[in-house]
């Protein structure tokens, strides 16, 4: 069971700070390229004939760690979800 994640604290907009076009269009950079990298290691070989001659659990250790590396991912897709959230919220019209 995945546990939901912490909310993330979100910047306020105003006059003196970053504007919210700016926060939205970086932190949407920054998902598109974790989901970039998502994909990526998605695509990347991970095959149980490269790791026999290492030792019989050698395969099955490697995708126990490629599955954090892909949980890991989440939590950050997770993290900058919610300050996109966040930052859209604070700038749609009233």
């Amino acid at each position: 069971m995945r546990l939901a994640p912490p909310t993330p604290i979100v910047p306020t907009i105003h006059l003196n700070g970053t504007s919210g076009q700016d926060l939205k269009a970086e932190y949407y950079a920054a998902y598109e390229a974790i989901e970039a990298a998502v994909e990526a290691l998605a695509a990347a070989t991970l095959n149980a004939r490269d790791y026999y001659v290492q030792s019989a659990d050698a395969y099955y250790e490697a995708r126990e760690q490629r599955a954090e590396a892909f949980d890991k991912l989440r939590q950050v897709s997770d993290y900058v979800e919610g300050m996109l959230v966040g930052i859209i919220d604070q700038t749609k019209p009233l």
